[in-house]
């Protein structure tokens, strides 16, 4: 999957001179790998003595932003973390204003599952913490208590698909 999740990285001297130079590089791979294909792009240029890149473009960081100049270790940890996590990494991210140290403490230690709703989270968070009297079940609004919940701030939710809701525990 990761090889999904790839920058296009451009030369900048020869973009600054009107060519397009560059290639997709899987932000996956190892570290001195990425730095590797950087140099060759680099060394390739059309223009000589090239020394800067860009990356221009990115696939597969499921809504997550890079920057133009986005350093290259930041670039495969943060591809490593969303091919770890591809149903919420991206989504992770972006809840923790890019914080890649955040996200993964919450993928790891505040992550409940996904669920078809917040009320099923709220119904199966009450069966298995208490015995409801049957005659009293029907009165549970447990739409209400996942709505409460999220709105108080003991959870959030990342929702992914019709359907498909992850949640967390803030705290």
């Amino acid at each position: 999957m990761c090889s999904e999740i790839r920058i296009y990285v451009a030369c900048l001297a020869a973009y600054n001179s009107g060519y397009l130079h560059g290639a997709w590089i899987d932000a996956c791979d190892e570290l001195d790998d990425i730095q590797e294909q950087v140099q060759s792009i680099l060394k390739s240029s059309p223009i000589e003595d090239a020394e800067e890149y860009a990356i221009h473009d990115y696939e597969g960081f499921d809504g997550y932003g890079l920057s133009e100049y986005e350093g290259l270790e930041s670039v495969q940890e943060t591809a490593s973390f969303i091919d770890e996590y591809p149903a919420i990494g991206g989504e992770l991210l972006n809840h923790f204003g890019g914080s890649l140290e955040d996200a993964k403490k919450a993928a790891e230690e505040s992550y409940s599952g996904c669920y078809k709703s917040l009320d099923d989270y709220a119904e199966e968070l009450t069966d298995n913490t208490s015995e409801i009297p049957e005659n009293l079940a029907y009165y549970i609004d447990y739409e209400r208590m996942g709505r409460d919940m999220e709105m108080s701030g003991d959870i959030y939710t990342i929702e992914t698909a019709h359907d498909e809701v992850h949640i967390f525990w803030s705290h």
